[in-house]
């Protein structure tokens, strides 16, 4: 048995949130104040998590993704990276982080049955990292990054979400990092879900912030990029090169050029709620049938007859019920 949506795109991945919780405050995801954590007993346990993903990879899910909030705040995250690696079907576990506790971690996680890690770098500017960040130390990132090719957590992606009159002006210090180290640089364009306050002093209005992936693909012209070969997990990215390089530069992009068409995803809250699309609110409760022993799999169809055809953001309609720490991203 496979799981199919109503237009035909097999679902074959599963993101999980393991926390909401963070270590830092970047200003595009969290407020500076004001948000309360999910309480903990609403949080799903490690044996929880690998009892719904044992029950996805028995219907073909085959790669599992860990996010946050930090995934690496938990505790217990080594033992659900074990527990998800041991499961019969499941063919990669990777995980999203700040690196912030990279440097101690990334050989536990890859013992533990990691394969990769895609990391957070929004600035290569120590003090913008730290205003960005709310606090985050730029030189422990780049330790976390040497800790993860020494654990072999490769290949390493860096994530930058860009931002107009933040850090679009270090698109091409950032793309030039994939010149000289086997990296995959993918620029984001900035979602627009729970990130429309105000972000402070000094940081771009609402209405200035947006930049489209094709005026990020214009301000690189200069470095002549060529189509590439997409990476294993680069999901949405459109992958390109710059010639000779030995990364890949990558851009992901919900608003300027639609990805939904490929989208092979569920996504599990750290509370429990199984997400059939990112942009949209609508969810279903695994968290009940879990702790009350019932069966999994109707649910997990009913996430997978939910997904929509794409999401509504140029209609307007912007996802309202959670910040983007407790979906997962």
């Amino acid at each position: 048995m496979t799981l199919t949506d109503h237009f035909g795109r097999s679902i074959t991945y599963l993101r999980i949130s393991v926390t909401d919780r963070c270590n830092l405050r970047c200003v595009y995801c969290l407020p500076e104040k004001g948000i309360e954590w999910q309480a903990r007993e609403n949080q799903l346990s490690a044996e929880e998590i690998a009892r719904v993903t044992a029950s996805m990879s028995q219907v073909g899910v085959k790669r599992i993704r860990l996010t946050g909030g930090e995934p690496l705040v938990r505790a217990d995250i080594v033992e659900i990276v074990a527990r998800l690696a041991s499961i019969p079907g499941i063919e990669e576990v990777s995980l999203t982080t700040n690196a912030m506790l990279l440097e101690k971690l990334a050989q536990p996680l890859a013992d533990a049955g990691l394969k990769r890690v895609n990391i957070s770098l929004d600035t290569l500017d120590a003090d913008k990292f730290k205003r960005i960040t709310r606090g985050g130390e730029i030189d422990r990132l780049w330790r976390g990054i040497a800790a993860a090719e020494s654990a072999h957590l490769s290949p390493i992606k860096l994530n930058t979400v860009v931002v107009n009159g933040l850090n679009a002006d270090e698109l091409s210090a950032l793309a030039r990092l994939t010149i000289e180290n086997p990296w995959h640089v993918r620029f984001i364009e900035l979602m627009p879900v729970g990130n429309a306050q105000n972000w402070g002093a000094g940081f771009p209005s609402l209405i200035d912030r947006y930049i489209s992936v094709q005026e990020m693909q214009t301000r690189l012209s200069h470095y002549e990029l060529e189509p590439a070969m997409t990476p294993t997990g680069n999901g949405p990215a459109r992958t390109f090169q710059i010639p000779g390089a030995l990364g890949t530069v990558g851009f992901i992009s919900p608003l300027g050029e639609h990805f939904c068409q490929n989208c092979n995803r569920l996504r599990l809250t750290a509370d429990g709620f199984l997400r059939p699309c990112l942009l949209l609110d609508g969810e279903v409760n695994v968290r009940g049938a879990l702790r009350a022993n019932e069966p999994l799999l109707p649910l997990i169809q009913n996430a997978v007859d939910a997904k929509p055809k794409g999401h509504e953001l140029l209609s307007q309609h912007y996802p309202e019920s959670r910040r983007m720490a407790q979906i997962g991203g």
